[in-house]
């Protein structure tokens, strides 16, 4: 059996620990300033509740949101973009 904890802690490096489970995280640096972090959500058996992407601004705001676990809902913008 593989071990889905020793796996996500080496994809994601970063992780927070809920009495529900667990929520890991990397970040991809993009061009201008702006960064993506993708999160996912286990239960305590390690089985994924949740996955989405945030994107930041070059000020290190929240301006979008895509869900792509358990269903895809597509980017969700929540700042005009200026």
């Amino acid at each position: 059996m593989v071990d889905k904890r020793k796996l996500n802690e080496k994809k994601f490096k970063n992780w927070e620990e809920f009495e529900w489970g667990r929520r890991y995280w990397y970040e991809v640096e993009g061009k201008l300033g702006w960064k993506a972090r993708y999160v996912k959500e286990v239960d305590i058996n390690e089985n994924t509740l949740r996955f989405y992407q945030e994107i930041y601004d070059n000020e290190g705001r929240l301006i979008e949101v895509h869900h792509k676990y358990p269903i895809d809902e597509g980017h969700i913008r929540l700042k005009d973009k200026t």
